[in-house]
């Protein structure tokens, strides 16, 4: 989904607060929807924005509404412009 390490999802647990995955007897995280709305954000911050894990840490403090709206924008921009490069593509076959 992320195509990150597991290791990089443990390492985010630790740091962020909002992530809160249940652990099983074995320790096996289990994430809720979600938790897995937090790693997206979390995600689009540190590795699309280029933000520092202090940065991100703080905008989701600060701003969490904003934040996660404006993620849900660009999630929606880059939806469209994929349909529309399909489009293009099957255009440009006939």
């Amino acid at each position: 989904m992320l195509d990150v390490n597991a290791s990089l999802i443990r390492f985010w647990d630790k740091e962020f607060d909002t992530l809160k995955p249940f652990k099983n007897k074995k320790g096996n995280r289990l994430f809720t929807t979600e938790d897995i709305e937090h790693l997206k954000l979390i995600y689009h911050l540190v590795k699309e924005r280029g933000m520092t894990l202090k940065g991100a840490r703080q905008r989701i403090k600060d701003n969490r509404e904003s934040t996660s709206q404006n993620f849900e924008v660009v999630k929606r921009l880059q939806n469209i412009r994929q349909q529309l490069l399909e489009i293009r593509n099957e255009l440009g076959e006939e």
